[in-house]
């Protein structure tokens, strides 16, 4: 039975159980085709990894690691599960991969409970200048437990500023360091990272969860031989589903693996781990390769061409996947240029900018990125309109808004896509 047809067997099964939820996926199927997704965290999976996600190994329990089961009949799963690590070794050329994570935030957890203790000094990105809620932020469990004492970038330049982090660290001696972040347009300086962490004497940990697929694809700078943890979720720019992988030395395996199960977890997620080591087999090509480097080109085209139409982009531009930009001087703020660009067919997320003066719930800028639009075919030349379209709503939007020209974008975003299949969808 091929593909196609067992994906129609599993959808009209669910129209019968659940017509309710079932015309849910069928709207979010259409919605995914016909909408310009431009959140950087958010990407589209191939059919084989979204048939990975969706089998029985969903069945099975698996407590511990191959070969150490607290369960029985892990016969085929054990396979799963050492493939999918070989792989993530193999492709980031670590010594040690954990692939049961359930998220990026847990795998974080892990990290904490493997190498600090309650009360310990953590430094990482502050989040209003683009690091994670989990690297030692105020209202995340890593902000309540631990000490977090944050860096953030410069005011003129808008990129990270090492000598006010090594600063910082000389004067906190963190246990822990995090580099990288979710809202980062440029590149990680793992080696300058590394000279403060062994300085201090910190466990430095690189979160890559939005640059993982720049990382395997070549077109970002690898973390491994600089930092002592890699951690990073699978879907975002590595195409994969959403779980997480530890990647680290061999001398840090044990604690990692110990934080994970059953320090943090049980069971890990078969369906997932197998997707995952989809995931990995299709980002060890030359066709993901050229993909990644891809995805780059148009964020960098993007990026001058709405600099070009009056845009303020954080840092000037952009390194990798992601556009961070600060719409004070469009006279709009974050949030309703970001519900405006939605009616209009273009998804992205409002965001803050460094030194916001907003909200965090009501910010001034939006965050945008290319991993989506790129894994259905659109290259540099398409950037153009996509900047236009945006400048036309943003514009709108600032002026109050006009739904006749947000229903013209949305016919003509809907128009062109159509063009461009995305993969993995059935619509």
């Amino acid at each position: 039975m091929d593909d196609h047809v067992q994906t129609n067997n599993r959808r009209d099964e669910l129209d019968r159980t659940d017509p309710e939820i079932a015309a849910l996926v069928r709207a979010e199927e259409l919605l995914q085709q016909d909408t310009l997704r431009l959140i950087p965290s958010e990407n589209y999976v191939s059919a084989a990894v979204l048939a990975a996600t969706g089998t029985v190994l969903t069945n099975k329990y698996s407590e511990g690691y191959p070969g150490r089961r607290y369960y029985e009949g892990q016969q085929n799963i054990d396979p799963i599960e050492i493939i999918a690590r070989d792989r993530a070794r193999a492709l980031f050329g670590v010594e040690h991969a954990n692939v049961q994570p359930y998220s990026g935030s847990p795998a974080n957890l892990a990290v904490y409970l493997a190498f600090a203790r309650p009360g310990d000094t953590v430094l990482g990105m502050a989040l209003p200048m683009g690091g994670h809620l989990t690297h030692g932020w105020g209202v995340s469990a890593t902000g309540t437990w631990f000490r977090g004492v944050r860096y953030g970038v410069r005011a003129d330049t808008g990129r990270t500023d090492l000598d006010e982090v090594r600063d910082l660290a000389l004067r906190e001696r963190p246990r822990i360091i995090f580099c990288g972040g979710t809202a980062v347009p440029r590149t990680v300086d793992f080696a300058g990272f590394a000279a403060i962490a062994r300085e201090v004497d910190a466990i430095l940990v690189a979160d890559v969860s939005h640059i993982a697929g720049l990382i395997a694809g070549g077109v970002h700078p690898s973390p491994v031989g600089h930092v002592d943890v890699v951690s990073t979720t699978t879907h975002k720019t590595l195409r994969g589903p959403r779980g997480a992988m530890l990647m680290c030395r061999a001398e840090h395996a044990k604690a990692i693996d110990k934080a994970v199960f059953p320090g943090l977890q049980g069971g890990p997620h078969n369906n997932t781990t197998a997707a995952i080591a989809v995931a990995l087999r299709e980002a060890d090509t030359d066709e993901f390769r050229s993909y990644a480097r891809q995805v780059v080109a148009n964020a960098k085209r993007l990026g001058e061409e709405l600099a070009e139409r009056g845009f303020e982009l954080v840092s000037g531009g952009t390194d990798n996947h992601l556009l961070l930009v600060d719409l004070t001087r469009r006279g709009v703020a974050g949030k309703v240029a970001a519900k405006a660009l939605d009616r209009a067919g273009i998804v992205v997320n409002y965001n803050t900018v460094p030194f916001d003066t907003r909200s965090p719930f009501d910010p001034s800028g939006i965050r945008i990125g290319t991993p989506a639009l790129t894994s259905r075919g659109l290259r540099e030349s398409h950037m153009s309109l996509i900047a236009g379209w945006m400048d036309r709503i943003v514009t709108g939007a600032a002026a109050g808004s006009s739904e006749d020209e947000i229903a013209v974008v949305r016919a003509e975003v809907r128009s062109f896509l159509s063009g461009f299949p995305a993969p993995g969808l059935p619509v």
